[in-house]
This record gives structure tokens, sequence and C-alpha cells, in this order.
């Protein structure tokens, strides 16, 4: 990094403006173009006469556009910038310690640092700790919610948002019903939310049901509805129903005394509800359960003990109690077929429950689906997800619906090549002739460059899209058709 020259306290001219820009633009173009690293940068600080080290942290600073600040695929900056006695980084990477990953300070300046390596598709939560009190990063623009709050969201370049948990316009939209349930076993009366697919009220078919348990977080903070609305709109799954149960007493309903209790509160109660008044599926290979942590746990325990309603389980970094595991291991294999995903940076204690658990379902020869992401135990990490298990369970029922299989509508190949700098080459497959848009958008998903806008015929074909430029990072991809809409991650360097 070039040798930053401090100004006088009074040079407020034109001149020295431009010298200021000019320095500023040199700081970014060292710091990332020459690869040069942030820790030649802190040599360079450190070396610098005393009085011109802020200003140096301080032009620095006004170039980098990524917090936490992205030096390579792999490698990121946090920063706090301000007044401290002591600040930390606390978050799914180590599972939230306020002491074990310190900031330090940068010689006599205002700013606080830490370097740490992630994989490059990684998305983790966390905070910072200054001074005993947990904050937002106040430079870090992205956020996701979760039980206990909003925390800041650390997205590594490779790291792909989630496409569908967003409310696109032009997708037709399910309806939401809520209703009161109760139970004498339980007490108290919970709040159900009910998803009707769009067009339910215009049919006579009957729809696969899925339930997901912790239900009002995973239809506001897991963005559920939004899911199952693209989901059924880009054919990945038939039009189903969603239920959203809630625990009022989540430890002991979920993995303690009360189980049972509400194993029997789903099954006679809420499902013999579901089924009599709406229009659903009786087999068990369209009837699923979706549940995180605890409920992971109660999601596999309601499936292990009745087969016969629930034929698919979805358990995402999931708790699991003996019982369970038991049954598993020492029982007759069950006609259920399970999903199971888990974060690297999961609760410790879950790891290596899921870690035996998998292998044992895979040596008793289960039809299972498992996953592992470079993600935590967070909302953030089973929203991206909810996808996948409805792909496992449902996309099988497509052709046995009035729904218009896959097939007919198009079908995209992976971009190449991908990282891609200039243009990049998409293979598609049309069933008949439509018009395709596509769009580059951003992690946000929000439309950045339209890059292509016409009619096709019917049959394959590929075609070249010129990139615009922008920073290095990930963008993804929305193809709509009149058919359907897909999506595809792109890595720009």
């Amino acid at each position: 990094m070039p040798e930053i020259k401090a100004l006088s306290p009074d040079a407020n001219d034109t001149t020295n403006m431009i010298r200021v820009l000019f320095i500023a633009t040199i700081c970014l173009i060292t710091l990332q173009a020459e690869a040069q690293t942030f820790s030649d940068f802190v040599i360079r600080v450190n070396i610098a006469q005393e009085q011109r080290r802020q200003f140096m942290v301080d032009s620095m600073l006004s170039t980098v556009t990524n917090y936490p600040y992205s030096e390579s695929d792999s490698m990121v900056w946090f920063f706090y910038k301000g007044p401290a006695q002591e600040v930390a980084v606390a978050g799914d990477m180590n599972s939230w310690s306020d002491t074990q990953s310190p900031l330090q300070r940068l010689s006599n300046t205002d700013l606080w640092y830490r370097g740490e390596r992630f994989a490059p598709d990684t998305r983790i939560d966390y905070k910072l700790v200054v001074d005993g009190n947990w904050i937002l990063d106040p430079r870090n623009p992205y956020t996701v919610s979760g039980g206990f709050g909003p925390n800041s969201e650390l997205r590594m370049p490779g790291y792909v948002p989630p496409d569908e948990i967003i409310r696109h316009e032009g997708v037709p939209h399910g309806s939401i019903i809520d209703t009161i349930f109760s139970s004498t076993a339980l007490g108290g009366d919970r709040q159900v939310r009910i998803y009707l697919p769009a067009g339910y009220d215009s049919g006579t078919e009957r729809y696969p049901v899925m339930l997901f348990h912790d239900g009002l977080d995973y239809y506001t903070l897991g963005s559920a509805a939004n899911v199952l609305d693209n989901m059924i709109h880009e054919q990945r799954i038939p039009p189903c129903i969603g239920v959203f149960v809630p625990a009022l007493d989540r430890t002991q309903e979920y993995a303690g005394a009360s189980i049972d209790a509400f194993t029997d509160f789903i099954v006679h109660t809420v499902m013999k509800r579901i089924d009599a008044t709406y229009r659903t599926r009786s087999e068990p290979e369209a009837r699923a359960m979706i549940g995180s942590s605890n409920g992971g746990n109660i999601a596999l325990y309601i499936a292990m003990k009745h087969p016969e309603v629930f034929g698919c389980s979805a358990a995402q970094s999931s708790n699991i109690i003996t019982s369970v595991f038991d049954t598993f291991r020492n029982g007759p294999v069950l006609p259920v077929r399970l999903y199971l995903d888990l974060g690297i940076y999961d609760i410790q204690v879950l790891i290596p429950m899921v870690h035996s658990f998998v292998p044992l379902l895979q040596s008793k020869g289960y039809e299972v689906l498992y996953r592992e992401y470079n993600e935590g135990h967070s909302w953030g990490s089973w929203r991206a997800h909810i996808d996948n298990a409805l792909v496992f369970f449902f996309a099988r029922l497509l052709s046995s619906t009035d729904s218009p299989p896959a097939s007919q509508g198009f079908d995209v190949s992976p971009v190449w090549p991908n990282p891609a700098s200039r243009q990049v080459t998409l293979p598609f497959a049309l069933a008949r002739g439509e018009r395709l848009r596509i769009t580059l958008c951003d992690a946000l998903g929000r439309e950045l460059r339209l890059l292509h806008d016409g009619h096709h015929p019917a049959g394959a074909g590929r075609m070249t899209l010129r990139l615009p430029s922008l920073g290095a990072g990930a963008y993804f991809l929305r193809i709509s058709g009149e058919s359907g809409v897909r999506s595809q991650r792109l890595l720009l360097r």
C-alpha cells in the first residue's frame, strides 16, 4: 500500500480534497487489485508517523464497500471503529463466546480488527461485543432475524442467498387461514396457520400436506409461504397445503414429558380436522413434517410412531433423543423417507448426534437425504434449505397431480464459465416456444441489469450473456419464462 501523507489541519481547498480522494482510491486499488493484504496495511500504519495513522485508517475504510471485509474467497476481516476498551466477535463460528475471538486495536487509532478464514460459501450469524454490550455490526447491512432478535450476517463471496424465500411479484400467492386448536391433555389454545395453494378454491383435486413444527417461526422467520409459492410456481413440487403448528411448552412437547400427548394432538386432533376441512391426500407418502432443533426431534418421533400418517420427515439441526435412536436402531425398517441437514458451525452437542444417526439410517436401508452446510444453528440456514426437503418428498408426486409436469416448461444447464468476468454461456431447452427474460440480481434479490429478453423456439439452444462491470462477489441469474422461473448462482471476479 502506498505511503499516505497527512494533510495539514487547515487544508480545505479543492487541491487537498482531490488529494484525499486520490489517496483513498489508491488505497482501494492497492488493497484489492494489487493483492496487498490488510496485514500489510497494519504494518504500514504501525510504522507511519503517529499523527498520520488515524488518517490512513479513515482513508482505507472509505474505500471498503463490503463488511466484514472479504480479502479473498476465504479470508475475511471483522472491523469495529470507535472508542472501546474491549471488542470481540461472537457468533456461530465460536459457539457465541464473547471472549474467544477478541478484536485487536490498531496502534493508537480507533480501529479494531480480527481476521478469520472460512469456506468460500460460508454464511453465519454474529454480533460484535463492545465493552460487554452485544450489538449489530454497524457497517454490515446484512441481518437475519432469529428467535432472540436480529443478528448480523456474514456472507462469504461464494454464498448464494436463497431466491425462493423472496416474495416475487408475478408469482401466484397462496391464501392464509388462521384457526384455533385446543387440547385437553396439553391445555391451552394455539393458533394454527393454514396455507392453501393458489387456485385451491377453483379446483377439486386433493393436495399433499407439509406440517411445520414451530410453525409460526417457519412462517415468519423461515419465509415458508414464499418458499411454497415459488416452488409450486416453478413446478419443482406439486401444489400442496401447509400447516403451521406452534408449540406452547416447546421443550416438553418436542422432547420431554409431553411428547406423546403432543404426538396424539398432531395425529388425532390437528390432522383429523385438517383432513375433514380441506382436500388433502391421505396416503403417507404425500404427508410430511419438518422441524428444526427440538422441532426436528418431534418430526422424527411422530414419523417413527405413526408412519401410517406421515411417510416423510425432515429434521434440521436436530436434537435426537435416545428413544428415537433406539427405535431406528433396533426396530424394523419403517416406511418413511427422511431428510436431515446440519451446519458445520451448529450447536456442538448436536453434531455428533446427527453424525451418528445418519450412518445408522443408511445402514438399515432407509431412504435418506443428508446435507451439511457451512452455516450455523440459525433461521438463516434453515429457511434456505426448506426447498431441498420439499423436492425430496414431493417432486415424485408431480405426475400424479393435475399440475403440468416440469417437462412441459423449460430447463437450463449451469452457466459457464463460473466464476466469470465478462460473459457467460447459458444452455437451455424449451418444450415449446416461449419468451425468456434473464436478469442479473444482487444478493438481496434486487434486479441489477436486464441481460436478455426475447422469444425462443422449442428445442435446445444456448445464448451468450454479456455481464456488466460490477464488483467481485456472489450474484445470481433469474431466468423467467412463461412456464416458470429458474435461478442460478454466478460468481463475478
